[in-house]
């Protein structure tokens, strides 16, 4: 068996070789990184290793508690946020296995708001009726918070407007509002906000959620309900980027101008029928649409006045004859992608669709666009051939086109001929550049 013996402070074994900690010869400051990336009940139990370690757990920024894991009872988060004592917690994450164990969640906030939170994230994922009251008492308890996420089963009750003067970013996953007003105090009490997050299966208690903060910059909406006669109404004139998701046949989506805006993302929009979903988004200056113009009114004779960006997928209805809208609507694209975001080629979708091609050449062809990219390139599909001649034979200032097209196996030989066959013909097409150069490769 192996001896060991002390020496002048140091462990040296029956080689002579010294076993030194290096780990507690770390700078404190990546220990605390170290610490901070562990759930704080484990944290806490380095503290037996020496002295060093007694009280290093009692200083971290980031506290991390969840009930489902051992020894996470409510008296050990409420003793170890007592015992906390640096002098800012920079954030703090509270996870819940069920109701019962969120008993004590207002106590604990309270703790962490005294302690100058930055950062609160609250998580009770539950799939049946339970939820998890979040203290209204609370919300006019903290000037430093910055980032406040709920996720899941939170209800939120608020009959007061709330004061968190210094939040940034707020993120609702699924969180339950008792009333429209709940909504309205909520939103209103955070004249800092500048990012919001709503992940939403609509409740009948809000049938037309209100969004109405001037400093707000980012919003996101993934909305999972399906049909109904309610929906949204944004004044956000701040507003610089947006991402709707999964507006299905609601009633309504009014938004304000936003001057400001310009980045947006619009994916599977439905039968919005009283509301011309695109018209506030002539700001932008980049777009991506995955939707169909047969399901969303197209706002005739609106100009994109400041796009130079857009991304549009080519898997939905009548996409093309979108593109078409777009690129008359777009005097100063600069960049084109098209993208067909289904991996795999259902051969009951390789329909051709008569594609209506511009009347006139767009004024972006003529003098802009520089780049043309085509991911999943259809090449089986004749309107899809139309549209990458027509641009290449119109794109005067063209420099890149790049079309990707789905990998064939090799011992598919005759699919590899003719895909060869349909690439060079289109590489043999006359462009307008003469600068153009045309890569044509396999996914």
């Amino acid at each position: 068996m192996e001896q060991k013996r002390k020496i002048g402070g140091e462990v040296f074994n029956s080689r002579g070789v010294a076993n030194k900690d290096r780990i507690s010869e770390l700078p404190e400051e990546l220990l605390l990184h170290i610490l901070s990336s562990l759930p704080t009940v484990i944290a806490i139990t380095t503290s037996v290793l020496s002295k060093r370690w007694k009280s290093l757990w009692k200083v971290l920024p980031n506290l991390n508690f969840y009930s489902g894991y051992r020894h996470t009872s409510s008296d050990n988060i409420c003793s170890s946020l007592i015992l906390h004592k640096a002098p800012v917690l920079e954030s703090l994450y509270l996870g819940f296995g069920d109701e019962s164990d969120a008993s004590d969640v207002g106590i604990w906030i309270g703790i962490a708001f005294a302690r100058d939170l930055r950062k609160l994230v609250l998580s009770f994922p539950c799939y049946d009726d339970d939820s998890v009251r979040f203290p209204s008492s609370l919300c006019c308890c903290s000037n430093t918070l910055e980032s406040l996420k709920l996720k899941f089963s939170i209800f939120l009750d608020l009959p007061s407007r709330v004061c968190f003067n210094s939040l940034r970013e707020l993120h609702l996953y699924y969180t339950l509002f008792k009333d429209e007003e709940s909504v309205s105090n909520l939103l209103c009490g955070c004249p800092r906000l500048e990012d919001l997050v709503l992940h939403r299966i609509r409740n009948n208690n809000v049938e037309t959620l209100t969004i109405a903060v001037p400093s707000l910059q980012r919003l996101t909406i993934e909305d999972d309900h399906y049909g109904g006669d309610g929906g949204y109404v944004i004044k956000a004139p701040s507003l610089k980027y947006f991402n709707i998701d999964g507006f299905n046949r609601i009633g309504f989506c009014l938004i304000q101008n936003a001057p400001e805006l310009v980045d947006a993302i619009i994916t599977n929009v439905f039968d919005i029928t009283n509301e011309k979903m695109l018209e506030p988004l002539t700001s932008a200056k980049r777009l991506s649409l995955d939707l169909s113009p047969l399901k969303i009114k197209y706002p005739t004779g609106k100009i994109f006045y400041r796009l130079l960006f857009l991304e549009l997928h080519t898997n939905k209805e009548e996409w093309c004859n979108l593109l078409s809208l777009m690129l008359d609507s777009s005097p100063k694209l600069q960049i084109l992608k098209l993208i067909d975001s289904k991996w795999y080629i259902n051969k009951d979708n390789l329909v051709d669709r008569r594609w209506n091609q511009p009347k006139c050449v767009p004024e972006c062809l003529l003098f802009h666009l520089e780049t043309f990219e085509w991911t999943r390139y259809r090449w089986q599909l004749e309107d899809e051939k139309e549209v990458a001649t027509y641009i290449l034979k119109n794109a005067r200032r063209l420099k890149k086109a790049t079309l990707s097209t789905k990998s064939i196996e090799p011992n598919e030989l005759e699919k590899l001929e003719k895909r060869r066959e349909m690439l060079n013909e289109l590489a043999n097409v006359v462009r307008a550049s003469n600068s153009c150069h045309l890569v044509c490769e396999a996914d």
